[in-house]
């Protein structure tokens, strides 16, 4: 039986060869991602990573209406990929782990990708609106405000008051 980390750090270490082989497995084409459904996505990234697959789903929906071809330039020249916009300043660690950014616009893969950023945010911030925000920006203003836009999602959905 694998012992439970007992520590943020060691979590963090287990988590990122973590990523790397779910990456490995959706870029094959294994079940993990293929023909999937974005719900199945969402729930199986949520659960993979101990996100709520519902945050992962207003993510989505806040940064590009759920739309996996979404694009967008941003004025500092970086870009945003895919439903959940993973900005084009990770692309560098995510390719250290096997994920090109071309794969970034496979749905499953997109919202993998957003859980295992959100599960890090929860690594330092715990498991709160400040560690949702920081998926956007780690500036605390910032950081705030997507925190804020994020609960309206769901107040909108009739899942927060």
């Amino acid at each position: 039986m694998m012992k439970r980390p007992t520590s943020p750090e060691q979590h963090a270490h287990r988590a990122r060869p973590g990523l790397a082989l779910l990456m490995a497995a959706c870029l094959a084409g294994l079940p993990v991602a293929a023909h999937a459904s974005d719900d199945d996505c969402f729930a199986r990234a949520g659960a993979y990573q101990g996100v709520n697959p519902t945050i992962l789903r207003a993510i989505a929906w806040f940064e590009s209406k759920g739309n996996p071809d979404a694009v967008h330039r941003n004025a500092d020249g970086s870009i945003d990929v895919g439903q959940t916009q993973i900005n084009s300043v990770h692309f560098s660690e995510l390719r250290r782990y096997g994920v090109p950014p071309s794969a970034l616009k496979d749905a499953c893969v997109n919202i993998y990708v957003a859980a295992w950023m959100v599960k890090q945010k929860m690594i330092r911030y715990g498991n709160t609106w400040q560690a949702i925000g920081a998926y956007h920006s780690e500036t605390p203003t910032l950081r705030d405000q997507y925190a804020r836009s994020i609960h309206g999602v769901l107040v909108s959905w009739g899942m927060a008051k």
